[in-house]
Formats: C-alpha cells, sequence, structure tokens
C-alpha cells in the first residue's frame, strides 16, 4: 500500500539520493572514503556507540577505542574493566557489556563478522538496526536501514499516519523497496546523512532535498507533521542518597555495582539503592561527620528519573569497608563510572 505512493519511483528516488550523498556526505572517522576498503570492525564498534547516542559525543570515543585497540582480537583480548573504564561517559552501559561479549564471540569465529543481517543478529548486542545497517555497509547487504533520522524522511516521504513506535514496521516495509541493489551501504548512509543534515525535526530544509518531488508530506504543505507520535508516557520518579567519602590522603571511597542488571559491574559511590516514592532507609558507610549537600543530582535513565541527595564526609584513615576501596584522585580516570556517579563527585567537591 506505502509502496504504491511512489508509482515507477523507486528507482528515481534511489538515484536522486545518491547523487546528492555523492556531492554532501558527512565526513566520519568510521566511514570509508570513496574507494577506500570498508572495515566491518570499525562499521560494528560505530553502530554500537551511536545506539541512542549522538554522532558528536561518539567521535572522541571511537578514536579512544581504535587507539587501544585497533582490531576486534585486540578488544576481545583486554580486561573487561578497561573497556568499560574507556566507555565510562557513553551512557547505556549494556552497549558495553555486549560490546565485550561480541567481539570475543568474532575473535573465537577467526575475528570475520558474519556478513547477514540474520547472522549478525545471532551476536550479542546487535538488533534489528544494527544488523540492518552493518549488513549493508560493511557487506553491501541490500537492507532496509531506519535509524530515527531515517524514520522520520520516510514518514514524511510516504506520510505515513501510523504514530510511532508502531510505525517502525511499516517505515522498514516502506523503505525496503527502495534499497538499490548496487551501493545499499552508501544508500543507507545517505538516508542517515538527509534525515541529520537537510531533514530535521523542526525546520526541515525541504528546498535543498533531492527527494523534494517525490516528497508526500511536503506537497501536503504538512513535513513537520511527521513522524506522528504517540502519547508520551510520563517517567516515574525514584530516589536515593549518595555518600562522598574522602580519605586523609584525599582518595574517594568507591564500591562496584553488581555484575547484572542497571550499570552492571561499573564503579559507583556507595548509596542507597533507588526506589519509587522516597529515599530508601539507609546508613553511611563509615563513621564520619556527614553533611547533607542542598542540591541534588538529577539523572535521567531510559525508563526513570533518578534523584539523588549527596552527603559527604571525610573518613580521616579509616579503612575501606567490606567491598569497598580507595581509590586516588589521579586514579579516577581509570575507574569505569558512569555519568550519573561522576555528577555526584563533582557536585560534592564543589560544595
Amino acid at each position: 500500500m506505502v509502496e504504491s505512493r511512489l508509482p515507477g519511483a523507486s528507482s528515481q528516488v534511489a538515484a536522486a539520493l545518491l547523487a546528492w550523498y555523492d556531492r554532501h556526505r558527512r565526513d566520519l572517522p568510521w566511514r570509508a572514503k570513496p574507494g577506500e576498503r570498508v572495515d566491518p570492525y570499525r562499521v560494528w564498534l560505530s553502530e554500537i556507540m551511536l545506539q541512542q547516542t549522538t554522532v558528536a559525543s561518539v567521535k572522541p570515543y571511537f578514536a579512544k577505542f581504535l587507539a587501544l585497540w585497533p582490531d576486534v582480537h585486540a578488544l576481545a583480548a583486554a580486561e573487561d574493566q578497561a573497556i568499560l573504564a574507556a566507555w565510562a561517559g557513553l551512557g547505556y552501559y549494556a552497549r558495553a557489556r555486549n560490546l565485550i561479549a561480541c567481539a570475543r564471540a568474532v575473535s573465537a569465529a577467526g575475528g570475520v563478522f558474519p556478513e547477514t543481517e540474520e547472522a549478525l543478529r545471532a551476536l550479542p548486542g546487535i538488533g534489528v538496526y544494527t544488523a540492518a545497517a552493518i549488513a549493508a555497509i560493511a557487506f553491501n547487504e541490500p537492507a532496509a536501514v531506519v535509524d530515527g533520522n531515517v524514520e522520520r524522511l520516510v514518514t514524511r516521504l510516504f506520510a505515513i499516519e501510523t504514530p510511532l513506535p508502531a510505525a517502525k514496521t511499516v517505515v522498514r516495509d516502506a523503505l525496503l523497496p527502495i534499497v538499490p541493489k548496487a551501493r545499499p551501504g552508501d544508500f543507507a548512509q545517505a538516508t542517515m546523512d538527509l534525515g541529520s543534515g537537510i531533514c530535521t525535526p523542526r525546520s526541515p530544509v525541504c528546498p535543498d532535498c533531492p527527494l523534494l518531488a517525490f516528497c508526500a508530506a511536503r506537497r501536503a504543505g504538512n513535513e513537520t507533521g511527521y513522524p506522528v507520535k504517540g502519547a508520551k508516557k510520563s517517567k516515574p520518579v525514584r530516589y536515593g542518597t549518595a555518600y562522598v567519602a574522602r580519605h586523609a590522603d584525599g582518595s574517594l571511597l568507591l564500591a562496584t555495582r553488581p555484575a547484572k542488571g542497571l550499570l552492571a559491574g561499573m564503579s559507583e559511590v556507595p548509596n542507597s539503592g533507588w526506589q519509587e516514592g522516597y529515599a530508601p532507609v539507609s546508613s553511611p558507610p563509615l563513621k564520619g561527620d556527614w553533611t547533607r549537600l542542598n542540591r541534588v543530582v538529577v539523572h535521567v535513565f531510559t525508563h526513570f528519573e533518578l534523584r539523588l541527595v549527596v552527603e559527604t564526609a571525610r573518613a580521616g584513615n579509616q579503612p575501606a569497608p567490606a567491598g569497598m576501596r580507595w581509590v586516588a584522585p589521579d586514579a579516577l580516570a581509570d575507574e569505569p563510572l558512569p555519568t550519573l556517579f561522576r555528577k555526584v563527585i563533582d557536585l560534592a567537591g564543589s560544595a
């Protein structure tokens, strides 16, 4: 049904988009230049990092990872904590754990990534979008690669009325017939670039769009009406208390989160845990003259908002409690500290 809205135009859409891409493609560190051989390791690494993260945020992390671990065998051989520390600050830490598992699976298979969407999806951390992206970009497999930018582009192109996220399948079904058998990887990257730079959420630059003549939303004068979004659910709020203790030598008291669950295996400032409604009853991890700060740390996770009260104390020369450790200030950079706990430490340091 959707395809019929562009009768006979699929090849024209692909040709127009690829011609535009050849002139305006973004220069990204993980993207092969024209004539260069595509490195599947770089494609995979970048796509995992780019999940729910911006290009600008990913660039320095991608460079750091390549410098430390230039291929999948090097990454697979690295210590978990070293990888988590290098990832710290990029967020969505389950991606880092899946990255480790996937690197080791690929390395054990000889360091060769599978070339099909189906085989790629069998690897840890690779879902529908990531499998399609790797298959198309790294192996030139025709695949419908649909990220947020592409969703916006395709819903406008076809004036798809189905609200997101239910429209995801409709968008893939509409896009797949347009994907050319030649240069499907460039086509996928072209749709991403067009959505990012031209078909933007609030102020699309329609006169510069190579698909202007095909766009149903533009013809209707309602390009910003797409994608249609379902009612947004409010995030629940959870509360807790974080304890920032400093040793006489300036070291900071840290612990390690459980191996499973949110922020699994990452370092943390001792805290009460988190729950909805009110902060859990808790006690500081060691004796001291604890002071509660008059500001809270607010951090938004995918499914909830967290508000942490912060208490600070000088701990003198007390030994670290069981399961915890003192970490010198110059060693904090090597700790896999999530952004949440860096916020806590920064707030305590500014108090």
